[in-house]
């Protein structure tokens, strides 16, 4: 099988806690040398994509901002396409304003509850306005749907692990848009032009990752940094394609798949 396109995460995957994964630079400009299409799907809300792509290129990345998708940016073109004009409340940890583009903020009367990455921003009193404003059907759109994301201090639960609970007391379901959603993967993979069943999704994640981009029809390969962990193996409802230590190990994977 040949490939067509690489989509990188990035947080577990090139670097932890903003420091650069060992060998991630040097796997990232192997792929690039062999002239494939290259993307970035994230779900960090907590920079822009500009943001994102000086600090990789700091860290000896080549990355351009235009080949970064994030959940922010995926969500504020879902807001201007189906809620058009609506006041919003965003929750997030992190000015990611200049991802939403169109999308008008309003604390005091909105009209769409928005929830970012989690952090100190998801208080007991903010979560419990939430579900106030989910019972009187206030829409809620969720950035993403993670549950964890690592750090060099060990692993922080995400946003998607505060959705099951203001579901159940909002008595209404949250729209999720980024990982583990399809919408991120079709896109990365239409900004590359490749297709999907011959494109790689490299991620740390089995679940919201790797399985997800299996599930529409990715090459799913999973490192064993960031925040992944042996026992997700054991338990997980279906393998994953590929199974590698690190990014470093990618370049000699695409010799196996796409020699």
């Amino acid at each position: 099988m040949s490939v067509d396109g690489v989509l990188f995460d990035i947080d577990g995957v090139l670097v932890t806690s903003w420091r650069p994964i060992p060998g991630a630079a040097d796997a990232l400009r192997a792929v690039r040398d062999r002239s494939l299409p290259v993307a970035f799907l994230t779900n960090t809300t907590s920079r822009t994509r500009a943001d994102i792509a000086a600090t990789l290129r700091e860290r000896g990345m080549d990355v351009d901002a235009r080949e970064i998708v994030t959940a922010a940016a995926l969500t504020a073109e879902y807001l201007r396409v189906t809620y058009p004009g609506a006041r919003c409340l965003v929750v997030n940890h992190g000015d990611v304003g200049e991802d939403l583009t169109g999308v008008v903020l309003d604390d005091a009367d909105p009209e769409v509850v928005v929830l970012g990455g989690a952090g100190p921003e998801f208080d007991h009193v903010t979560l419990s306005r939430v579900v106030e404003l989910m019972q009187r059907g206030v829409p809620v759109v969720a950035m993403q749907g993670g549950l964890t994301w690592a750090t060099e201090d060990g692993l922080r639960i995400d946003t998607g692990a505060y959705l099951c609970g203001l579901e159940a007391a909002g008595d209404a379901r949250a729209t999720v848009i980024g990982k583990p959603a399809p919408t991120g993967f079709t896109t990365a993979a239409a900004l590359m032009g490749s297709d999907p069943e011959r494109t790689v999704m490299i991620g740390d994640d089995l679940v919201n990752d790797v399985l997800a981009a299996q599930y529409v029809g990715l090459i799913g390969v999973l490192v064993r940094t960031g925040k992944f962990r042996p026992a997700v193996l054991v338990s997980a409802p279906r393998p994953p394609d590929h199974v590698i230590d690190s990014v470093a190990d990618l370049p000699a994977l695409l010799d196996e798949l796409d020699p």
